[in-house]
C-alpha cells in the first residue's frame, strides 16, 4: 500500500505540502520577470497539484527497484527517465492552464507571458521529481529497518522460548534421576515408607507436569513444589530434615520460571542434609524490594568434608534459564559462610498474569 494512500489524512497533509512549493515556484517565476505574481500563482498552483499526483507514482518504482550495492548506476538513469517524462507532463499542464486562462480579459496575453518560463518550469519539475524519489526511498529503508527489527525481536523471542523449553526438559529428568535414587536406597530398609514415597513422587510429578508446561508460575505455587519436593525426602531422612521459612506475604503473586527453587533444594539435601548425621535444616527466604524477588535457599553441611561445589548442572541450569528470561536484570550468588551453603537469586518481580507457552 502506498504510504501517502493509507489514510486521507495523509493525503491532505501531502497535497498541503506542495503548496508553499507552488507558492516558491510562483515567487521565482515572478522574480525572472514578465509575469505578475497573481499570474504566475494561478497557473502554477494547479498545475503543481496536478504534479503532485504525478509523483505519487515514483513510490512503486522505487519499491521495484531498491536501493543496492552496484545498482546506483542502474538506478539513476531510469527514475532520472521518469522525471523528465512527468517534468514534461507538468510543462504542458501549465501551458495548457495559461491558455486557457488568457481567454479570461484580466488574464489576456497569459500564454505569450508565460512560455518564456517554461525552461524553468521544466527544470524545478525535475527536481521535485527526484526529491520525492530521495523521500521514498527514505521512506523504505526505515520500513525495511522496522521490518528487520521486529523480525529479529521474533527471532529472539523464539530462541528464548525454545531455550527456556529446553532447560525446562533438563530439569526435569535431573530431578526425577535423584528422587528415584532416594527411593531405591529406601526401599531396601523400609518398604511401607518407600511406597509412601512413591505415592508422594507422583503426586509432585503431576503437578510438576501440570505447571511446567507453563512459561512461569507464582512464588506460591513453586514453593509448594518446594514443600512437596522435601515432604518425599521427609520420608526417608525423618526428624533429621527440618525446613524453615521466612516470605514475605507480597511475594506469593511474583512470577518465576517453574521449578527453578527445585535444583537449590536438590542441592541442599545432597551436598548438606545427607552429610550431617544429626541432619540439619533448610531454610528458604523470600523478599520482595524495588520491584525485584530475592530468594535464597540456606542449609548446613558437613565441615569435615569438601564444601558443596559452588557450580554444578543444578546451578547451571538455574543461572541459564535466569539468562535466558530476564539477562542481566537477574543474577545468582552463592556464598559459603561459617559451614552454611547458601544460595541467593535476584530477579524482577512480574505480578502479572502471562502466558501460556
Amino acid at each position: 500500500m502506498h504510504p501517502i494512500l493509507t489514510t486521507r489524512a495523509r493525503l491532505g497533509l501531502y497535497l498541503l505540502a506542495w503548496l508553499p512549493i507552488a507558492g516558491l515556484l510562483a515567487a521565482v517565476l515572478n522574480a525572472s520577470g514578465g509575469l505578475a505574481l497573481p499570474e504566475a500563482a494561478a497557473v502554477i498552483l494547479p498545475a503543481c497539484l496536478f504534479f503532485a499526483g504525478l509523483c505519487l507514482a515514483p513510490w512503486y518504482s522505487c519499491r521495484v527497484l531498491p536501493p543496492a550495492p552496484g545498482v546506483f548506476r542502474r538506478l539513476l538513469p531510469a527514475h532520472s527517465a521518469a522525471a523528465v517524462v512527468s517534468s514534461l507532463f507538468l510543462v504542458s499542464a501549465a501551458q495548457g492552464l495559461a491558455l486557457v486562462l488568457s481567454q479570461i480579459p484580466a488574464f489576456a496575453g497569459l500564454n505569450q507571458r508565460f512560455s518564456p518560463h517554461l525552461p524553468v518550469v521544466f527544470a524545478m519539475g525535475v527536481l521535485l521529481y527526484l526529491m520525492m524519489v530521495g523521500v521514498y526511498y527514505v521512506i523504505l529503508a526505515e520500513q525495511q529497518s522496522r521490518e528487520a527489527e521486529r523480525r529479529e525481536q521474533e527471532a529472539h523471542i523464539l530462541a528464548r522460548e525454545a531455550e527456556l523449553r529446553a532447560l525446562k526438559a533438563q530439569v526435569n529428568p535431573h530431578f526425577l534421576f535423584n528422587c528415584l535414587h532416594s527411593i531405591s536406597a529406601l526401599a531396601t530398609s523400609d518398604g511401607p515408607r518407600a511406597r509412601e514415597m512413591c505415592v508422594r513422587l507422583s503426586d509432585f510429578l503431576r503437578a510438576t507436569l501440570r505447571l511446567g508446561e507453563r512459561d512461569a508460575v507464582a512464588l506460591a505455587e513453586e514453593l509448594e513444589l518446594a514443600r512437596g519436593y522435601l515432604a518425599i525426602e521427609q520420608i526417608r531422612f525423618g526428624e533429621r530434615l527440618r525446613l524453615e521459612e521466612e516470605i514475605d506475604a507480597e511475594c506469593g503473586s511474583c512470577r518465576l520460571p517453574p521449578l527453578l527453587l527445585q535444583p537449590l533444594v536438590e542441592n541442599a539435601i545432597k551436598h548438606g542434609i545427607a552429610g550431617l548425621l544429626e541432619g540439619g535444616w533448610v531454610r528458604i527466604e523470600a523478599r520482595r524490594r524495588e520491584g525485584f524477588l530475592q530468594l535464597a535457599v540456606e542449609n548446613p553441611f558437613d565441615p569435615g568434608s569438601a564444601a558443596p561445589p559452588r557450580s554444578g548442572l543444578g546451578l547451571a541450569l538455574v543461572q541459564r534459564r535466569l539468562s535466558a528470561r530476564h539477562g542481566a536484570s537477574a543474577r545468582l550468588d552463592v556464598r559459603i559462610l561459617d559451614h552454611r551453603y547458601r544460595v541467593e537469586l535476584s530477579l524482577p518481580c512480574e505480578s502479572k498474569a502471562l502466558s501460556r507457552a
